[in-house]
């Protein structure tokens, strides 16, 4: 039976509906060209079909996906010059549909395929912009009616549509890979700031642990050895979280050491310290720290505090102790004078030094895990560093993790 021109229309409205559909659901640009090339090749009956792609850098045509055809003249990957070569040439120039219902006496016709006779080539843009060609051949003459071009230029529309949103979508992935492997490679070189072993301090035990809450962070804990047998202990947190802290960090790490290993005290550090930071810091950006000498012959630490959680004394004679200072304000708010105190550590003593992510750690009824809770899980003596933020982790129930954690314990054998 005879398909009327109504019942014509309607199938090729059909088949553009469910090849648009389809192609608009693929978001990987190779397989999108594949798939339109054979799915619209079959489905329209043209004996080849091709995608090209424009190259701005080169004013060229690739050829993005191919099908159908009995020679491989050109093949994915083949360049045209717009303007220059064949059919596809001429409509990445003008940017207007051009259709050879004879390609044997088309003065712009290049072979492709010995078996074509007609062929229309429909320019592809987004956004006004020329983006490619699409091109379809048949083996009979003047096989493409007016209404089968228009639907090939509607079906354009949406292949054009289906090619820029797979190249968006492949832009945001290549930048998410990209940024996943900075990120990754920034998270390598914050944990080789990190001391890699815990220090050996004669009648001394010195361990920590830092646990980002994100692939980087703001705290940041170390050791410096001194010249005279002393080793220097120090724990700080850079205000905010992610690259920018941890950025900041290891500023912060590198002019601590420098000045660290002249062997001054404490206070005189953080002083030198802040000096430096109130120069190079950015504003609104502050670091909190303590910074704690011990002294293995003497059996004492002598420490100074700039802002930081007040470090936790349990010695076992008396309840655990918070130690605060006279004097200190977080590093690279203003000059300011620091104070010290010094600690005699008593054979089984034990001084902790902690970030605030540690107390102030949430569970899902909102609760902080608190210095109660932290005094309490401390003054188990077999309690180690490891114990403690697997405490921490029990108390949270799943709940996200909002700062670091970061934990140094000196212990007196």
């Amino acid at each position: 039976m005879k398909i009327n021109k109504r019942d014509e229309q309607a199938q090729d409205f059909v088949l553009l509906h469910r090849v648009a559909q389809r192609i608009n659901s693929n978001l990987d640009l190779d397989s999108l060209l594949e798939e339109i090339v054979n799915d619209v090749s079959q489905t329209i009956g043209c004996s080849r079909l091709a995608v090209l792609l424009k190259d701005d850098r080169t004013n060229e045509l690739v050829v993005g996906a191919d099908c159908g055809g009995d020679a491989n003249q050109h093949m994915k990957g083949d360049r045209f010059k717009i303007g220059e070569y064949g059919m596809v040439g001429h409509v990445g120039a003008t940017e207007q549909t051009y259709y050879a219902p004879d390609v044997s006496v088309d003065p712009y016709y290049r072979v492709s395929d010995s078996q074509t006779r007609s062929e229309v080539d429909i320019p592809l843009r987004s956004n006004g912009k020329l983006i490619g060609v699409f091109n379809a051949q048949h083996k009979e003459l003047n096989a493409f009616t007016p209404d089968r071009i228009e639907l090939l230029e509607a079906l354009a529309g949406h292949i054009a549509t289906a090619i820029e949103n797979a190249r968006m979508f492949q832009r945001e992935r290549n930048e998410k890979e990209r940024m996943s492997k900075e990120l990754l490679e920034a998270q390598s070189i914050q944990r080789s700031l990190f001391p890699p072993s815990p220090p050996v301090v004669s009648g001394f035990t010195v361990d920590g642990t830092c646990l980002p809450c994100r692939e980087v962070g703001g705290d940041w804990f170390d050791y410096v050895p001194l010249s005279d047998g002393r080793l220097a202990v120090v724990l700080a947190d850079v205000s905010g979280k992610g690259m920018g802290a941890a950025m900041l960090m290891s500023s912060t790490r590198s002019v601590l050491r420098l000045v660290a290993e002249s062997g001054l005290s404490p206070a005189k550090v953080l002083g030198r310290v802040n000096h430096v930071l109130l120069t190079d810091f950015p504003a609104a950006r502050f670091v909190t720290m303590v910074y704690a000498i011990l002294d293995p012959k003497e059996r004492s630490v002598v420490f100074a505090n700039a802002g930081h959680c007040l470090p936790l004394l349990i010695d076992g004679a008396s309840l655990p102790d918070f130690l605060s200072t006279d004097a200190g304000l977080p590093l690279g708010v203003k000059e300011i004078s620091f104070s010290e105190r010094t600690v005699i550590m008593k054979p089984g003593s034990r001084l902790v030094f902690y970030s605030d992510g540690l107390t102030e750690a949430i569970n899902l009824s909102l609760e902080l895990y608190g210095e109660k809770r932290l005094t309490d899980k401390l003054s188990d003596r077999s309690l180690s560093i490891a114990d403690l933020l697997r405490d921490v982790e029990t108390f949270r129930e799943g709940y996200p993790v909002c700062d670091d954690l970061t934990v140094v314990m000196i212990e007196a054998k």
